[in-house]
């Protein structure tokens, strides 16, 4: 826990002692940009910068929220099982998408309410038999 600036000691110097006394402990040591540039060091700053950072990094690349990137997924890969070469193969798809929709369904994700609910395997192999009718 950070200490208080005692009294008489001008802040400069407390926090150089701060500073100091941190790098001493190794507190400092195996950060993840160590001995990198500050990303964006020199340039310009966008207008509201740290907003759309804090969006990149808590929603993923794509900047859309994860329940909404869930059915994004799902549709695809509904798509990838329909197209599939063999049964076997559409069902580890659908499997693989209907255990993340169930997981997403007992830990809700961040975003509008997810309306999805797992695919039904069967129903999609017989679609899939059918030519994707």
């Amino acid at each position: 826990m950070t200490q208080r600036k005692p009294p008489g000691m001008d802040f400069e110097s407390w926090i150089d002692r701060q500073i100091r006394e941190a790098q001493e402990r190794g507190e400092f040591d195996d950060l993840p940009s160590a001995g990198k540039p500050l990303p964006g060091a020199g340039g310009p700053l966008e207008e509201d910068w740290w907003i759309k950072k804090k969006v990149r990094e808590e929603e993923g690349a794509s900047g859309l929220p994860p329940s909404l990137v869930l059915r994004k997924e799902a549709e695809t890969a509904k798509a990838r099982a329909l197209a599939a070469a063999t049964e076997a193969e559409a069902r580890a798809i659908i499997g693989e998408v209907n255990a993340r929709i169930l997981d997403a369904l007992r830990k809700p994700l961040s975003g509008p309410p997810l309306t999805l609910m797992p695919f039904d395997v069967d129903e999609i192999v017989r679609e899939r038999a059918s030519g994707g009718r």
